[in-house]
Parts: structure tokens; sequence; C-alpha cells
């Protein structure tokens, strides 16, 4: 079944600083069946801006920012660019260094996508791999069975998809996704709004499409349509890997968001998680000799922001807990 006649797909990417990587991108998105592209530059210092003001294909619409606002308010700034401007019927959620694989906007076209507010794509590694930090998500806290794995210590494996999930032949519900490689129905935006771009970095993914299922929407991952993540693996910049961030002022954002995350899908489980996880991430600090202080300070802040919900901390504030200029 392939897309009627007249739709339109638009897709939003978010950059700061990595022109080498989008430029990739834009030219795998563009060789696609797609309407129009939205590329959100982020302050970026590297010549993003003149390289997007140099290109002449009339589907792309460059939105320049005069600050940094992270791929959160990216994302935000993009997807309001592209309702406001095309009213498409789908939108597509990628990172600068996120491309379609050659053939899946395509195959995209050719889904049935009756019944689904959201698609997500199955995301690899360029040498193929399963990229973990892309895998669509079941909230463990909805599905008794999924729960019970997780609580038996089954970890990410027991509440992400599982490989054999990237080789069904069709369609797999799912509770989250992240924005690399997801699709977004115009039904979807009207039902769940836009992402908060407040939020700077991290989380922004998993608490839009956790909104949006909650709210009633259905998301799919869609096996068939496929997707490239030329990334390293989620490691030593993000709390994996050794459990070191680098820079330090991500200790705040990460932890930050992740509450906010945990009170949306643990619901009236969210203080017993609470007293599980805390404990955890007072002790990264040991991951962070030399700077144990200023990480405290972030990861109070984290908690008490993210306990009372404010999201409105200025960037700037952040980095000077972090000790920066």
């Amino acid at each position: 079944m392939s897309a009627p006649e007249g739709f339109r797909l638009a897709a939003v990417v978010v950059t700061h600083n990595r022109l080498d990587k989008l430029r990739l991108t834009v030219a795998r998105l563009l060789a696609e069946p797609l309407d129009h592209l939205v590329v959100v530059d982020n302050a970026s210092t590297d010549g993003t801006a003149d390289w997007l003001r140099a290109q002449d294909d009339p589907r792309l619409l460059p939105v320049l920012s005069g600050e940094n606002t992270g791929g959160a308010g990216g994302f935000e700034t993009g997807l309001r660019a592209a309702m406001e401007r095309f009213d498409p019927d789908w939108v597509l959620l990628t990172d600068d260094d996120g491309r379609p694989e050659p053939g899946a906007l395509a195959a995209f076209r050719m889904a049935d996508l009756s019944g689904w507010d959201g698609v997500a794509a199955a995301v690899r590694f360029p040498d193929g791999r399963i990229c973990d930090m892309n895998r669509p998500v079941l909230n463990p806290f909805w599905h008794p069975r999924v729960f019970l794995r997780t609580a038996l210590g089954g970890g990410r494996t027991a509440f992400h998809l599982a490989e054999a999930d990237f080789a069904a032949p069709g369609p797999v519900a799912v509770d989250g996704a992240s924005f690399v490689g997801l699709f977004l129905s115009r039904a979807a935006v009207a039902r769940a709004g836009y992402p908060d771009g407040r939020l700077f970095i991290y989380g922004d993914d998993g608490l839009y499409t956790l909104g949006l299922t909650r709210a009633g929407g259905r998301i799919g991952f869609f096996p068939g349509v496929r997707f490239e993540h030329d990334c390293l693996t989620f490691g030593a910049d993000s709390g994996g890997g050794g459990g070191r961030f680098t820079p330090l002022w991500k200790v705040y954002y990460y932890h930050r968001n992740l509450l906010f995350m945990y009170r949306l899908a643990a619901g009236w489980l969210f203080w017993p998680s609470l007293a599980v996880v805390l404990p955890k991430w007072l002790a990264k600090a040991r991951h962070h000799p030399g700077a144990r202080r200023a990480f405290l300070r972030l990861m109070r802040a984290a908690i008490r922001d993210g306990l009372a919900g404010r999201s409105h901390r200025p960037h700037a504030e952040v980095r000077a807990l972090a000790g920066e200029a």
C-alpha cells in the first residue's frame, strides 16, 4: 500500500558544529523522496551556516539559531517550522549523524501507515550492528511482564526491543523511541504537541514519545525502514562506559531529565523507584576525581529541579555550577 497522491513528507535535522556529518546526512535525505527538509543550525562556529546558505535545493529550509539551544531546543524549533511552513502529512526527526539507508524513505512511503501515529526506524551503526541507544522501548511500568523481567535483573534488554524484533516481518508496537529516524504524523503532533525545548539535551525524545503513547497515540517500530547512525557508542560523555561525563555540565541535564522521565513512566511507583536510583547516581562522583564537588553541585541541582518539575534553568548557570566560565 503506497502513500496517497499528494502525500507530503518533511524532515527535521538539528546540528551543532558537525558539518562533516551534516553534509552526508543532507545529501542522503535529498536523494530520497522527500518534499521538505528543515535544518536547524544551533549556532555552529564551523561554517555550517554559510554552507547551508550556499545550497540551492528548493526543498531545503535552513533555520539559523542565534544561540545553542541543544538538541531539544532544535527539535522544537524545527518541528514548529516544518508544521507551520509546510503542513506535511508526516515529519521525520533525525540527528545530523543519523541518516536513512538508501531506499528507507521510499520504504516508509510504501508502508501501511493506517492506525499508526508514529513510526520508529530500525537504526544501526554503519557496520550493521544494531545501535543500542536507538532501540525503541516498552515502558515496564505499563506492561507487567516487562516490569517483572526488568525487576528480576534484566536491565536495559528487558524493556528494549530484542534483535529478533529487528528481523520481524511487520511493525511492532512500542511505547517510546529516539529522535533518530522517528516519523510523526500530523495527528501525532496535534495530540502530543511539540518537544520541550527547555530540556536542552537528553531525554527529550523519550519524554515526547512516552507522552504521545500516554495520550493515546500508537507508535510502531518498522524493521523495513532502516537508518544509519554514524556515531560513537553510548559512552563516556553520557554516563556509560565508565560513568564519566565530559563536559561535566552534562551531569545536570542527564539526571534532571531522567527524573522527568521516571515520573512520567512510573506513576505512583516513582518514589519507590527513586529510593533505588538516587544512591547509584550519587555514587558516580567517584568517577570524577578532582571534580567531585562540582559533580555533586550539579547533581543536587538536577535532583531539586527534577523533583520540582523545573526545566527553565539557563545553560550559562548550569555551566557555572560545573565550574566553567
